[in-house]
């Protein structure tokens, strides 16, 4: 029986992972779970698969569920808490599913602990690519893909030679405003960007969508994760989300990882890598869809994927304070603060004041991300 961890797990990605497990009891066993301030649904993971760790945001909230606990079961709280449900156990794979650049000492913590990391943080590897894979393979632990995109990739390369890629195309659905020019982008609400067309994610994410960061951090974290300078990483756009990514070799070839647009299938490839099981996920009919439609990416029309590139490219704590920046503005938008357009804005601003520190340690990146919070929240 394999022993999970969920960091995250009251979010988009950690209820479709638990959705998972529930289907295989026999073969999982949830040793810890991380939520957040949703009490509710964390409560009732905490009765159904009764975990010895479990870690909720704020004192308050962990005193209320450690009065009702399981026998064995320790309730923790905050970034302590965090770190107890990343390292404090002996689960062998770690699906790290928190949203933003919290996930990455939890993250670290676990690697340095041995475990297998199913990764879900895009941050993560953004803000510390560096540190995460250099962690990982002193180690010797996977890091494994969750994102549709980037599981693609990693299937796509399943025993093939690297040095012979050519390039990778990472496909993205466009967001909720695909269809809307520029000019129509000016007065767009809260509620019209969290109309995603093809997939059900948190808050956060649906908004990076929209603006295409979330492509601009997949591109940042596949750099990573397959060892490839930025100019052998495209993005094309794709309404129907059908092809989650694609490889292109030297010879020509081109391979997909295809299938309906359902984050439990990528989700439970890490869980069961490198073996593949049945899922309850619906399986793709392409008579049914009919056809497929693609379209370049382009820089102008989302200027947050253009920024992604060039904080890639700078490297060292610039792709921290894209990230940071971003966080910050989306959570601005969120609370009608600026509007829509003003996320580029303040990306963009941040970058063009920050002073990149090469090759930075752990401190660096985390003095940088707050540098970039700080100025974010004043501009505009």
């Amino acid at each position: 029986m394999k022993k999970i961890s969920i960091l995250g797990s009251t979010g988009s990605i950690g209820t479709q992972t638990l959705d998972v497990i529930s289907h295989y009891p026999d073969l999982y066993e949830v040793v810890a779970l991380a939520g957040g301030y949703n009490l509710e649904l964390l409560r009732e993971q905490m009765h159904r698969f009764r975990p010895s760790i479990v870690s909720a945001a704020t004192k308050e909230l962990a005193d209320r569920l450690q009065a009702e606990a399981p026998a064995g079961t320790r309730v923790y709280y905050g970034d302590e808490g965090l770190m107890e449900a990343a390292a404090g156990h002996d689960a062998e794979l770690v699906v790290t599913a928190v949203v933003g650049s919290q996930g990455l000492q939890p993250t670290l913590a676990a690697i340095e602990a041995g475990k297998h990391i199913g990764l879900a943080n895009k941050e993560t590897l953004v803000s510390a690519g560096h540190l995460v894979t250099e962690a990982a393979a002193r180690r010797g632990v996977s890091l494994l893909p969750i994102d549709s995109e980037h599981s693609a990739i990693f299937q796509c390369l399943n025993g093939e030679n690297r040095a012979r890629i050519h390039n990778i195309i990472l496909t993205a659905s466009g967001g909720s405003f695909r269809d809307r020019s520029r000019e129509e982008l000016a007065n767009v609400t809260v509620e019209d960007a969290l109309k995603h067309p093809n997939w059900s994610m948190g808050a956060k994410i649906t908004i990076d969508s929209a603006t295409m960061v979330n492509k601009g951090l997949e591109v940042i974290e596949a750099h990573w994760l397959f060892g490839l300078p930025y100019d052998q990483i495209n993005v094309l756009i794709h309404p129907e989300s059908i092809i989650h990514s694609m490889v292109e070799f030297v010879d020509g070839s081109v391979m997909a990882q295809l299938g309906l647009p359902d984050m439990r299938v990528p989700i439970q490839y890490a869980l069961t890598y490198p073996d593949r099981m049945s899922t309850p996920a619906e399986r793709l009919n392409l008579a049914r869809i009919g056809q497929l439609n693609f379209r370049e990416m382009s820089f102008e029309r989302y200027p947050c994927i253009a920024l992604a590139y060039e904080s890639g490219r700078a490297g060292g704590t610039m792709p921290t304070v894209y990230s940071a920046a971003n966080e910050v503005a989306v959570d601005r938008f969120l609370k009608g603060a600026v509007p829509f357009l003003a996320i580029e804005d303040i990306i963009g601003s941040v970058m063009a004041k920050h002073r990149t520190v090469e090759s930075p340690d752990l401190r660096a990146i985390l003095d940088s991300d707050a540098w970039a919070r700080a100025e974010a929240e004043q501009v505009g």
